[in-house]
């Protein structure tokens, strides 16, 4: 692990990517003071189904507003809470997994939490728990300037309108999904723990672009 300290956005059932990238530290400062960011991974994430990769969106109060990100409201007047269970259960129902896990995930979401920021982190700590990735999380206490010399900054770095191979940190290594012929790789954090359980964390380190290059 490395002693720096990476400052990083939280998002929604992180990506693959997200997760290789926090286990490579002791230390993760999670933004707590930045402006919300629409149409990043703060609100949505990509699980597969027997229709192909599906896009969950948390749809949010204001969201075209400059708010701060914790205090960023979900909106419950949509339906999307039911959209994204059944997806959820659409897709990973039947994988060796599923039963395991989804008790969780099944309680956090409907808790129907005020804010994102707070259903965002309950969700990050758990999969932390069940991944057995020891990074230490803590916030920050005030807007970090992107010039510090004090983090490794990649705040919006790992963003959905972005190609991922553009940032050299997640290099797919191959497990069995439940669809399709192709692999899909770099979807939500969810696709790989209810597909391969406890086998999830040593995927995750044969998917470090990092570690691939010191195994060369």
């Amino acid at each position: 692990m490395q002693k720096a300290n990476l400052l990083i956005d939280l998002h929604y059932l992180p990506s693959l990517e997200y997760f290789v990238l926090l286990q490579q530290f002791e230390t993760v400062t999670i933004d707590c003071h930045e402006n919300y960011q629409k149409q990043s991974f703060r609100n949505r994430c990509y699980i597969n189904t027997t229709n192909g990769n599906q896009k969950l969106i948390i749809p949010v109060v204001d969201g075209n507003k400059k708010v701060n990100i914790k205090e960023v409201k979900i909106d419950y007047n949509q339906k999307w809470l039911n959209v994204h269970w059944r997806g959820i259960e659409s897709g990973y129902g039947k994988s060796p997994y599923f039963l395991y896990y989804e008790a969780f995930f099944n309680e956090a979401l409907h808790k129907k939490p005020i804010y994102l920021f707070d259903l965002n982190i309950e969700l990050l700590t758990y999969c932390l728990k069940l991944l057995k990735i020891k990074t230490k999380i803590i916030f920050t206490d005030k807007y970090i300037d992107t010039h510090s010399n004090d983090y490794i900054d990649y705040r919006n770095l790992i963003d959905p309108k972005k190609d991922f191979k553009l940032n050299h940190i997640y290099l797919p290594y191959m497990y069995q999904q439940i669809f399709g012929k192709v692999f899909e790789s770099n979807l939500s954090i969810i696709d790989l723990l209810f597909c391969e359980g406890n086998r999830s964390l040593e995927i995750l380190l044969k998917s470090s672009v990092r570690l691939q290059e010191q195994i060369e």
